[in-house]
């Protein structure tokens, strides 16, 4: 495949800028739809100085692996598989979440810097990968259903779903007719569509607060700290593991593509530093960052290959964070829009999952779909655990059995290394 640029060339700046753009279209969904389910949990009033982080910790990191790390052109944000795990640990405060997200960065980053990630990958069949990029959609089920059915307090619920429903509909028709850059970015416009739509069916959204600053960092840049138990510890662990393979499989597919030279040695280091992103996430206590598989895409739409694109997205994205104002007016996109949007990314993710699992051949024995089937059911029944049963389990392992993503993995892990091994006419 022919580029107009490549890697390491840099287009004029009005090139650069017009690429920069539409890198930026596809960057501030990705912050935002998984920065506003957090902010919501995490902050009683305002949401902004949350997101302002968030939206900070993105541009560095973003710019580091450009210039530092896997040196490819990917855009990056929120890890899906971190909401799962901070959404399952709730209980355990957010202190020893911030520390178990500190802790698993830092893990990472150094496995990734000893060469020991290709010890890792081998866990990581593309059956079991299958089941990772399904289960973390399946598992944001009631996530997705609580923001869809939000009405702020002033629209009923059951206007609210039936909103969503018509939005959804709309959203894949969009998907299946739209093409090149207009695809990539769709995410974008149904936010400000879905947004506008909301306006005129329910009235007024909030706007931010009179007087919100143009310009200003927020309050406080570190997050308190606290020693984790076992069990909140084990399933962020898992949750990494997870991200690890999520991070590979990213940067894998997009040197896979522009043909980049020393693959090896760009893992190595593009794994490291999203590493570091997550511990220094976890000190800011904020999700951490990975790098997105739907990369490719865009390369292929624009056809720039040039990492030095992103750069300008990066420094909007930093802007942004600078400003609470412009976060306050994105906080202000209603709950059941950022719904719809975060289950069309979801139902991507499961359309990716399928597609790896035809073309490695998992589930072509009904063993092989039961290894797949299994833990997908599992995880979901768990995801939908009624609280008062939770309550009722041991605090030590409540943080595993209650996480349907962790649930899932060990399951899957389990029937693919253990239950199966000695059948390999039916392995991929």
């Amino acid at each position: 495949m022919e580029f107009a640029y490549g890697i390491d060339d840099r287009p004029r700046p009005a090139s650069l800028l017009i690429f920069g753009l539409q890198w930026l279209a596809v960057s501030v969904p990705a912050i935002l739809i998984i920065g506003k389910v957090l902010a919501a949990l995490q902050t009683e009033g305002s949401a902004i100085p949350y997101l302002q982080k968030l939206f900070l910790l993105s541009a560095l990191v973003l710019l580091a692996q450009i210039y530092l790390g896997h040196r490819l052109p990917l855009v990056l944000g929120p890890a899906t598989v971190l909401l799962i795990g901070i959404l399952a640990s709730l209980e355990g405060g957010f202190a020893a979440i911030n520390a178990s997200i500190l802790i698993g960065g830092l893990l990472l980053a150094g496995i990734a810097a000893v060469g020991l990630f290709e010890y890792l990958k081998r866990l990581f069949t593309p059956r079991v990968i299958a089941v990772v990029l399904m289960l973390i959609a399946f598992t944001l089920a009631p996530t997705i259903l609580n923001l869809i059915t939000d009405g702020g307090g002033t629209v009923p619920a059951t206007q609210t779903f039936l909103f969503a429903v018509a939005f959804a509909l709309a959203l894949f028709i969009a998907n299946g007719r739209l093409k090149g850059i207009w695809k990539s970015t769709l995410a974008l416009w149904a936010i400000i569509f879905g947004t506008l739509s909301y306006i005129v069916l329910f009235g007024p959204v909030p706007l931010p607060p009179e007087g919100t600053a143009l310009l200003a960092l927020p309050p406080s840049l570190f997050a308190p700290l606290a020693l984790p138990d076992a069990g909140v510890l084990a399933a962020f662990l898992i949750c990494y593991l997870a991200l690890a393979t999520n991070d590979l499989g990213s940067i894998q597919s997009v040197g896979s593509l522009l043909k980049a030279d020393g693959m090896g040695e760009r893992v190595n280091r593009g794994v490291a530093v999203t590493g570091l992103g997550n511990a220094l996430a976890g000190v800011t206590g904020v999700i951490g960052p990975v790098n997105f598989s739907l990369s490719p895409g865009i390369i292929a739409a624009t056809g720039c290959a040039s990492r030095f694109a992103l750069v300008p997205a990066a420094i909007a994205i930093a802007l942004m964070a600078g400003s609470p104002l412009a976060i306050g007016y994105l906080e202000s996109i209603p709950a059941p829009v950022i719904g719809v949007v975060l289950a069309y990314v979801m139902a991507a993710q499961i359309a990716a999952g399928l597609m790896l699992g035809q073309e490695s051949g998992a589930v072509g024995t009904f063993d092989g779909g039961l290894i797949v089937g299994i833990p997908l059911l599992l995880g979901t029944l768990v995801a939908f655990l009624p609280p008062e049963v939770a309550a009722g389990l041991p605090a030590m392992i409540r943080p595993l059995l209650t996480n349907g993503f962790v649930v899932g993995i060990v399951t899957v892990l389990g029937l693919e290394h253990i239950v199966y091994r000695r059948r390999p006419q039916e392995r991929s």
